[in-house]
């Protein structure tokens, strides 16, 4: 159960229209492209790869994968507003599958329509389910697509007799627990290591992975966090896989403490039976942020999906 809590608690990301450059203007260049829902940090140069976070992870979750990679790749780090910045207008209603829709829009924009190849498309958590949603319903857009500790529907981790309607009363109270946070006072004391025993720890073996993720959690809207947490425990993607042309990988966590390798390759990979071209990957002694508690393995991972 702790590792339910673990993905569900934490996923996020977007809506909208950025708007496409000026006629003769440098598409999209190198700095922030200011979006409606989302932010844009485009850095490097080579092939592009679009990195897309978690709920409540700002862009900084993927630092370390952006210096290893931006001498060879043209990166594209994703934010959604309210994680590390302004709300805006995500302060109201859906989030995800607006946002889903700016980031396609963006993609398409700066990437595609400029004769690039599609991108590799590299998403956490709700950021590795909004990567599928824009391989189903747009794709075009994606060359290939790696999913990072995400499923197509996570109310089967509940459930596994769950629908995105049955869900809904349990996402409802959930997100109007975490709305009711908005307006509280911020700590603004040095965010440190929470303990084996927190939330965070649900998301992390480390301490220094649960140290990251309590500050992120922090400084994120309450308002965003369980408007998208609500808009992931209510989206089933499991009957639109067969839309799905890129090549898939999905990464996902194990930790003897949280799930048996058994149980966890029964949770994850059979919910992905729909793809065409699908590989998965266990990542033992991880929890959530698999990036942040085994970074080696995750760097192979990566480096391995890029060059496929």
């Amino acid at each position: 159960m702790k590792h339910c809590i673990a993905i569900t608690a934490i996923f996020a990301l977007f809506a909208g229209l950025i708007v496409s450059p000026a006629h003769g203007a440098e598409p999209c260049p190198a700095g922030l492209v200011e979006g409606k829902r989302i932010t844009v940090l485009v850095e490097g140069d080579g092939p592009d790869v679009v990195l897309i976070p978690g709920l409540s992870s700002p862009r900084s979750v993927w630092d370390a994968t952006a210096d290893r990679l931006k001498g060879s790749h043209r990166l594209h780090r994703v934010q959604i507003r309210g994680f590390g910045d302004a709300a805006g207008v995500n302060a109201d209603g859906p989030v995800l599958d607006p946002m889903m829709r700016e980031l396609a829009d963006y993609i398409d924009d700066c990437i595609t329509d400029q004769g690039r190849a599609a991108p590799a498309i590299i998403g956490h958590s709700m950021g590795g389910l909004t990567g599928l949603m824009i391989a189903a319903r747009a794709p075009g857009e994606v060359g290939r697509l790696m999913i990072v500790d995400a499923l197509p529907f996570i109310g089967t981790l509940f459930n596994p007799a769950a629908t995105a309607a049955s869900t809904k009363p349990q996402a409802e109270q959930m997100a109007a627990m975490m709305r009711a946070q908005y307006g509280q006072p911020v700590p603004t004391t040095p965010v440190t290591d929470p303990g084996p025993a927190s939330m965070a720890a649900s998301m992390s073996n480390s301490a220094a992975g649960r140290t990251a993720v309590a500050g992120w959690m922090r400084q994120a809207d309450p308002r965003v966090t369980a408007q998208v947490f609500y808009d992931v425990m209510t989206t089933d993607m499991r009957g639109e896989l067969g839309a799905v042309a890129a090549p898939v990988t999905l990464l996902y966590a194990q930790d003897d403490a949280l799930m048996t390798p058994e149980r966890a390759k029964a949770a994850f990979e059979p919910q992905y039976a729909g793809l065409v071209r699908f590989s998965a990957h266990m990542v033992p002694d991880s929890r959530h942020f698999i990036m942040l508690d085994q970074p080696a393995a995750f760097a192979r991972a990566i480096d391995a999906f890029l060059a496929e």
